[in-house]
């Protein structure tokens, strides 16, 4: 039976990795800050699917975090064969005048926890031969986004690391995916605190279970990238290389600020 760690894993798109490949028969390892939910979870999964669930109460951004996740594993004798690196964060606002902590933070979980993990995982999967790896991004990594500024970075990091990854690997039997969803039901506008005049503009939202089941779909045929939603959300993906960059940065600009 196959193992796979989902990072996130408490709410939103995270929760819907775990039900749906729980329901595929794979035993998990789920990592969240709440160890309230992640228990629920648990709990909730393994009576309706009768798999295995661990889970690691740890919030990614602290130091040491990631080590003790892989420690965990490796004293369980767990072989991990899907990693899903779904945990991360926006922030809404003008960068001048936004938290620093938050902004570190936000590097810290959306870039450096995503990337130790995988630096840690991927070397057994290469010795095995086989795993999968799913990096969760964004259609904002296809553009700068004013108001978005470090998380629109931090998942264009994501995107174009991924894809490396994935070029990198393909000798090795191992896939490696970076799905860029667009406006998703999940409580990321109310986290990053986006103005109510902004959130969720648009009229094509995905729930997490569409994400999911999209996003298994791509990993199976061996995608590189997939990108999730309506027609607008395809367009706009493309829009960023056909645009003079000051003039989308214009348009972005007036069309995020509050």
């Amino acid at each position: 039976m196959p193992t796979a760690l989902i990072t996130g894993a408490s709410g939103g798109i995270g929760k819907a990795f775990a039900e749906e490949l729980a329901a595929q028969n794979h035993n998990l390892v789920l990592v969240a800050r709440s160890e309230k939910k992640l228990n629920e979870l648990a709990e909730q999964l393994s009576k309706k699917f009768q798999v295995k669930v661990d889970i690691i109460a740890k919030d990614l951004t602290e130091t040491g975090a990631t080590n003790s996740v892989f420690e965990f594993t490796q004293q369980q004798g767990l072989t991990i064969d899907l990693l899903i690196n779904n945990a991360g964060f926006g922030d809404y606002g003008d960068f001048a005048e936004t938290d620093e902590e938050r902004q570190i933070k936000m590097i810290q979980l959306n870039i450096l926890a995503l990337v130790d993990l995988t630096h840690k995982y991927l070397p057994l999967m290469r010795q095995r031969r086989s795993g999968s790896i799913i990096n969760i991004s964004s259609i904002a990594a296809f553009q700068p986004m004013p108001y978005l500024s470090v998380y629109s970075a931090s998942k264009a990091f994501v995107r174009n690391f991924s894809q490396a990854l994935w070029a990198e690997n393909r000798q090795y039997g191992i896939r490696v995916l970076v799905s860029c969803p667009g406006p998703t039901e999940t409580d990321f506008f109310t986290e990053a605190k986006f103005p109510p005049t902004l959130a969720n503009k648009s009229n094509q939202i995905s729930t997490p279970e569409e994400v999911v089941q999209e996003t298994l779909k791509a990993l199976e045929r061996g995608d590189s990238t997939v990108v999730i939603g309506g027609f607008s959300t395809h367009v706009l993906t493309k829009v960023a290389n056909l645009v003079p960059r000051e003039t989308l940065l214009n348009l972005l600009e007036k069309q995020f600020k509050a």
